[in-house]
């Protein structure tokens, strides 16, 4: 089965966070085929405890005009607690990110005010057609989190795959209360993230940079 790997590694290396789309909607024959590839991610005890909750045409709009409202207006709740700091290579890798994007897009480090109104594209979903929202059984805790993060790396290969631009968004989390009333989801599911995704476009400056990798010897400690 070694020839796989060739695929597989393709698909790890042109992945990337895509952060402007084509207005043009994904066929729903192809999502389909992007979840349920992404529900073949392993989990323990196989309790696949994801369930994913995606938007078309208008009803990405009115989520959009939502999450936007939220935004101005609500006080942010996830429900997992957001990370407490990024300690050492942590912090320079999330620094680093967000310096390439602001150089891709123009914005000076120090124009503060164009930084906020980037930041606000997060929850416009960066324009895309479709958001997947992510959301597994409260009972099963930060294990049915970490399970369904599988499931989020399945669906972006998925997507590369089919030529579909995909960006996991944490910070769309942070208004789970919102999220669940606006999609009728019982308040036993916990809001984990949201997938935006649709075509990617290819010309938007957004799209121009990719983030560095950590070396194999910074994240592989190999004993004996």
């Amino acid at each position: 089965m070694t020839e796989h790997f060739p695929t597989l590694q393709t698909l790890l290396d042109t992945r990337y966070s895509c952060r402007a789309f084509l207005p043009d909607p994904v066929p729903d024959a192809t999502i389909r085929q992007i979840v349920r590839a992404a529900g073949r991610a392993p989990s323990w005890c196989n309790a696949q405890p994801w369930q994913v909750t995606v938007t078309h045409g208008a009803e990405t709009d009115r989520f959009r005009d939502a999450l936007t409202h939220a935004v101005q207006n609500d006080t942010p709740r996830p429900d997992l607690p957001w990370p407490q700091s990024y300690p050492g290579a942590h912090g320079a890798r999330r620094l680093e990110c967000g310096l390439q994007l602001y150089e891709a897009v123009g914005i000076a480090r120090a124009d503060r005010a164009a930084r906020a109104r980037q930041s606000l594209e997060n929850y416009r979903l960066f324009g895309a057609p479709h958001v997947a929202i992510l959301h597994s059984e409260a009972e099963l805790g930060p294990y049915g989190a970490m399970d369904t993060g599988g499931f989020v790396t399945a669906f972006a290969l998925a997507a590369t795959a089919l030529g579909v631009g995909t960006i996991a968004q944490a910070s769309v989390a942070a208004y789970a209360p919102m999220i669940r009333a606006h999609f009728g989801l019982p308040d036993n599911r916990l809001i984990l993230c949201a997938i935006s995704f649709g075509l990617p476009d290819p010309d938007h400056p957004a799209n121009s940079f990719r983030t560095t990798r950590a070396d194999l010897d910074e994240i592989y400690d190999p004993r004996g």
